[in-house]
């Protein structure tokens, strides 16, 4: 009897100890219930539960709430300034863009693209020379405090938006995710939040911007988590996630709720997409390295000072020009999409070649020329014209399946990969569509393997291969060339 009191002693005072036992992780503020789980360890233990971010205070919730509603209002905004162009320039009011465009006469789309080009270049040079600070929000949030100057990027936002809708080849999504960050910057400033809430304010307006516009609050969750910060941890997620979904709640009061991409069918499961998937994987890869090569070729060879005056116009003009055989090669992309995306985009093996060439390189033309704007919809877009004509050739081989199926394979693939945000792009498009839940298996192997052999290969994205130069003794040690 005295020998199992003494064993039941030791082991009390061994749980004793152990409940005693701080956490290896302490959390601020502290959990509202005190006590430990019967090991005693304690609940920051979970990787993704670590606040080593921010501190999620009530200013901070204040200032992200702030945020939320100025990145669903400036988006709408943004969208707003688009639309008014388009109408100017084209007559478009809703509906196809590219049906607009070929409703008006052969020589408006130049003259559209001519006018635009004299205005922006002029706009763009006085905006950088007689505002300050940064407006690049990757650089900023990378490298930076994540600090963002508001006037220079609503200024570039409004001219960015201007361009795409007198029909640049860049993506709408730049100024609603620039004056997302740019309102979380305001807003830390004004509360006098610390580094690391700035930090995640500003990834969470950016994020809260583009999902706002395009309505895909989860994927815009998604931007701030994986692309922006790197980080899925609880202390991002939530707060990430509640800032898209009010940001695009606030944009419904404009913008509409409902798909970006309408009447995409829903897609019947067949072995050839998966085969499909593992072949066509690495070959988009190679793909997304080439484009994000030529964009970081033209990003840093960009024009600047006086010849902003006239690279943009010299841009537009030579556009407008390949327009004439190619109007799909006008605005971001989404026209393109959409038609691959619901099996209406016509034309032979040549002609989807020339669109898959031509489109990235009028993308680069007008980055090089001094432009401001987005990259999200160009590649998807170029990626679905690839996944047309891959599947077109892939089908005389294994018949099947539907080849919208294919094109949204490589679209999510393309994206990830170009991104190095797979995760994001393949909610993004289940998102933008709302019907490839079905094929989700196909193209999570092609983005997997895509995003991998673009990681292998070369590492840059289409955002971190723009990033502004550094002095030559700031400039880090490359891993994979050191």
């Amino acid at each position: 009897m005295d020998e199992a009191l003494a064993t039941a002693r030791r082991l009390f005072s061994r749980l004793a100890v152990t409940r005693q036992r701080p956490s290896e992780r302490l959390r601020t503020p502290r959990p509202l219930l005190t006590s430990r789980v019967a090991s005693g360890r304690g609940a920051m233990e979970q990787p993704n539960n670590t606040d080593d971010v921010a501190r999620l205070d009530l200013r901070f919730w204040v200032a992200l709430l702030a945020t939320a509603g100025a990145a669903g209002g400036l988006g709408a905004l943004m969208m707003f300034v688009l639309q008014q162009v388009q109408h100017l320039a084209y007559g478009y009011r809703s509906g196809s863009f590219a049906a607009a465009v070929d409703r008006a006469p052969t020589w408006r789309p130049l003259l559209a693209l001519m006018v635009g080009g004299v205005v922006c270049g002029p706009a763009w040079y006085l905006l950088r020379r007689r505002t300050t600070g940064n407006s690049d929000v990757d650089d900023s949030l990378w490298t930076g405090s994540g600090d963002l100057a508001f006037p220079r990027s609503l200024g570039t936002g409004v001219i960015s938006e201007i361009a795409v809708g007198a029909g640049a080849s860049l993506g709408r999504e730049a100024a609603p995710k620039l004056l997302g960050a740019a309102s979380g910057s305001v807003l830390a400033r004004w509360l006098r939040l610390d580094p690391g809430q700035c930090r995640l304010l500003v990834a969470c307006g950016a994020g809260a911007g583009m999902g706002a516009v395009y309505n895909v609050p989860l994927g815009g969750a998604l931007i701030t988590a994986e692309l922006l910060l790197g980080q899925l941890s609880l202390p991002v997620i939530i707060p990430a996630l509640v800032c898209s979904a009010a940001a695009t709640v606030v944009s419904w009061v404009y913008l509409p709720q409902t798909l970006t991409y309408v009447g995409v069918p829903s897609m019947a499961v067949h072995p050839s997409q998966l085969v499909f998937a593992l072949v066509v994987g690495p070959i988009v890869g190679l793909a997304s390295v080439v484009f994000v090569r030529l964009v970081g070729w033209s990003s840093h060879r960009q024009l600047t000072g006086r010849w902003v005056l006239v690279g943009p116009l010299a841009a537009l003009t030579v556009l407008g020009l390949l327009a004439m055989p190619y109007p799909l090669l006008l605005g971001n992309g989404k026209d393109l999409i959409q038609l691959a995306f619901v099996g209406d985009l016509r034309g032979g093996l040549l002609a989807l070649l020339a669109l898959t060439l031509l489109k990235p390189l009028a993308t680069v033309m007008c980055l090089g020329s001094g432009a401001s704007g987005g990259l999200f919809t160009p590649v998807m877009s170029t990626g679905a014209v690839l996944g047309l004509l891959l599947g077109r050739l892939w089908l005389d081989v294994w018949p099947g399946p539907a080849v919208a199926s294919l094109v949204i394979i490589v679209a999510a693939a393309m994206t990830g990969a170009a991104m190095q945000a797979p995760l994001s792009a393949l909610v993004l498009v289940l998102e933008l569509t709302g019907t490839t839940q079905s094929i989700l298996i196909p193209m999570i192997v092609a983005t997997a393997l895509a995003t991998g052999v673009t990681r292998r290969l070369d590492g840059y994205s289409i955002y971190s291969a723009r990033l502004p130069g550094r002095p030559p003794d700031q400039e880090p040690v490359d891993a994979l060339h050191s």
